[in-house]
């Protein structure tokens, strides 16, 4: 079966945002909580910063959407109100509509025998209406229909689920272009036959639900519920689960392989977060907002600094030149366990969707993957949903693969922009017949990667003994190996290969002589980035990683024949050749990655392909080099402090963005009032010249 790609990848102007704002729980005072963990005691100060952060929005939002869980305290609870009344006061911030839907602590929880809650009910449905208005009913805005449901019902029995289900057919009926559909309830978390949990939607109130989804106008579904952000597809409609505001359901910790973080995961605060979605003439762009867990207190006044760097989305950024390899699972399905709490009777399974929402928020696109993922139906699922949304793969295959693999991905429209096949130098010779018969199964690039042996390398060195794999050849062997190469590129075998570069080799000069063998012989190359040259050490210089991920982003936007693939999107902190990646092992983003989350709002709708990076020189402690395209000059600059503003007060400038703070500094602007300076020991500056 061939599957049809739909293309999820904005088209046309942006037509307006809005913000999307999930489980703020609300306390009825701000240091007291119904609950025993002191970060939900937090949460009115964090859904105060949130709304203040809204508030400063420039663009503004059109408006802002709660998924609910507005309030902490039950229906039942005497305190309901009072916390109804603060949520109003923090929600006040915000000079636009804001649309509310009802959560399971805002109504009761879905009618289930197997828990000790409050379940939604006709007295507690009159409370919410009298607090908070309709607990469902829609909005038309920009040519679109917004439709604000009561995931509550679904199965309660309850006369307001038959009218609920009427109403949608209704407005589905009704609807003469998109729709976006608003509700607390996710109808499933992993798959949607999946048995019902706390999470859920159950049967058949989901199967109902799903089968309007399934209309061709409905484009976006956002739930809240899980606190955890997962992502997939109904039919043609996006479906996104938000994180919360106050705090991490902590079960899903488990997707760590290192210890959760604060209170046993429930304030791993780099986790909260909330919603921007753009909105354009066709589709949309929902980027995440982390708040760090971030508080604003009752007496704070005045609004939140604006930001400085736009938000940036793999939907809509330009990084083609950046890949990573990705060496841990990046699609992992997870048994959580039945730990209490909200989950008793059995495992539950789930996918952990952080490696993905790490992408999107720094505009990664290009992933290096073993082909052995494609194997794997589900794994496949999800690298064709990631196609349509503008992600593209590089496979890397020990030995020729599969051409049955490599058709079966194509029908299910993966997006595969390279193979990049691992051959020692006789593997090579022999290939000629076989290359090309791999041709016919594909239209990916074809990239040669050696295999390193005996020959290549010492194994000993008079002390240590080494039998571990290096492949990739490296620039000072290219004039040696066109005599193997060159006929396979005369015979359309091959497209290019791969350079391996090491640890702590110039990045500028060696893509300069890169870019002029590439030109030279009518090829493409991939340069295998090494983020550690010791077996047994780890390198976690985060500054110096940034410094070089920043380097191949500039020197990949000159050209489209030179690419750049880091050994590593996440940690690896354990086994061989330790070393930090852009990621940590909790899927937050390391420096490397906020430089090139950072890097892409720079060079956000410029084109790239197009003008010149060179090494220049500065003062001891400095690297530099200038990139210069559109007429326009910058120089990045990495090295201590003292040392990085005297360079930046060399000249004149437009701006300065310290890339791993993401934080901008303009012309006229006072150094003094620099949030970061002193600047630390090591940071990583982009020089806007005039």
């Amino acid at each position: 079966m061939t599957h049809s790609n739909f293309s999820r990848q904005p088209l046309g102007a942006r037509l307006f945002s809005f913000a999307v704002v999930a489980d703020t729980h609300v306390n009825e005072s701000e240091d007291t909580c119904a609950s025993p963990f002191a970060t939900n005691a937090r949460a009115n100060a964090r859904a105060r910063h949130v709304f203040a952060d809204i508030a400063a929005l420039d663009p503004a939002p059109a408006f802002t959407i709660h998924l609910g869980d507005i309030v902490h305290p039950v229906p039942s609870m005497p305190s309901f109100e009072e916390a109804a009344g603060r949520f109003k006061a923090i929600a006040g911030q915000i000079d636009m509509p804001l649309h509310l839907v009802p959560g399971n602590h805002d109504v009761g929880d879905k009618r289930i025998d197997w828990m000790p809650a409050d379940i939604v009910c006709d007295d507690y449905l009159d409370k919410y209406r009298q607090v908070f208005g309709p607990d469902y009913y829609a909005v038309d805005h920009g040519g679109a229909r917004f439709l604000f449901l009561n995931s509550l019902l679904f199965n309660s029995g309850l006369a307001a689920d038959a009218a609920q289900r009427a109403w949608i057919d209704e407005q589905l009926a009704g609807a003469s272009g998109r729709v976006f559909v608003s509700l607390h309830y996710p109808p499933y978390l992993h798959d949607a036959d999946e048995r019902g949990s706390y999470d859920n939607i159950d049967e058949p109130g989901r199967g109902w639900l799903l089968s309007r989804l399934a209309d061709p106008r409905v484009e976006a579904v956002f739930a809240g519920h899980v606190h955890n952000f997962w992502y997939d597809v109904i039919g043609r409609a996006e479906i996104y689960m938000l994180p919360s505001t106050a705090f991490l359901r902590h079960d899903f910790s488990e997707f760590y392989r290192v210890p959760p973080a604060d209170e046993f995961g429930r304030g791993d605060v780099e986790k909260f977060g909330y919603f921007i979605v753009d909105v354009h003439e066709q589709g949309h762009v929902a980027k995440l907002i982390r708040t760090h867990g971030a508080m604003r207190g009752v007496a704070d006044d005045g609004k939140a600094a604006a930001r400085t760097l736009p938000t940036v989305h793999t939907k809509t950024a330009a990084c083609d030149g950046i890949a990573v390899e990705m060496r841990h699972p990046w699609a992992e399905i997870v048994e959580i366990p039945c730990t209490g709490g909200v989950q008793e009777f059995g495992r539950k399974l789930a996918r952990n969707d952080y490696p993905l929402m790490s992408m999107w928020e720094m505009g990664l696109r290009t992933l290096k993957i073993p082909v052995q993922d494609l194997r794997d139906d589900k794994t496949l699922r999800r690298a064709r949903l990631m196609s349509d949304v503008g992600h593209r793969f590089v496979l890397t295959s020990l030995g020729l693969p599969d051409a049955k693999l490599l058709q079966q991905a194509r029908q299910h429209g993966v997006a595969i922009a390279a193979i990049e096949i691992n051959l020692n130098a006789q593997a090579l010779a022999d290939a000629g017949a076989a290359l090309q018969r791999l041709r016919e199964h594909t239209d990916a690039r074809l990239l040669y990667c050696k295999i390193r042996t005996g020959a290549d390398d010492e194994h000993f060195d008079g002390k240590h003994y080494s039998h571990f794999v290096n492949t990739g050849l490296r620039a000072s062997e290219l004039e040696a190996a066109q005599t193997a190469l060159l006929p396979h590129f005369a015979q359309k075998n091959l497209d290019g290969f791969t350079v391996r570069l090491d640890w702590g080799a110039d990045l500028i000069a060696t893509h300069q002589q890169l870019a002029s063998q590439a030109r030279d012989w009518g090829a493409t190359v991939n340069v295998g980035v090494k983020l550690a040259d010791r077996l047994a050490a780890a390198n976690d210089d985060d500054t110096a990683i940034a410094a070089l991920v920043a380097e191949a982003f500039l020197a990949a936007r000159t050209t489209d024949t030179v690419s750049y693939s880091f050994d590593t999107f996440m940690d690896v902190d354990r086994g061989y050749f330790p070393r930090n990646g852009l990621i940590d092992r909790r899927y937050d983003p390391r420096p490397a990655g906020l430089a090139l989350a950072a890097l892409n709002a720079v060079f956000a709708g410029q084109a790239a392909n197009d003008g010149s990076v060179e090494r220049i020189d500065g003062e001891a402690g400095l690297r530099l080099c200038r990139y210069q395209s559109g007429g326009q000059t910058y120089e990045l600059a990495y090295g201590c402090g003292p040392a990085l503003q005297r360079q930046v007060e060399a000249g004149a400038f437009t701006r300065v963005v310290d890339l791993t703070a993401q934080r901008v500094l303009q012309a006229g602007d006072d150094w003094t009032g620099y949030a970061r300076l002193p600047l630390p020991d090591q940071a990583l500056l982009l020089i806007q010249r005039n």
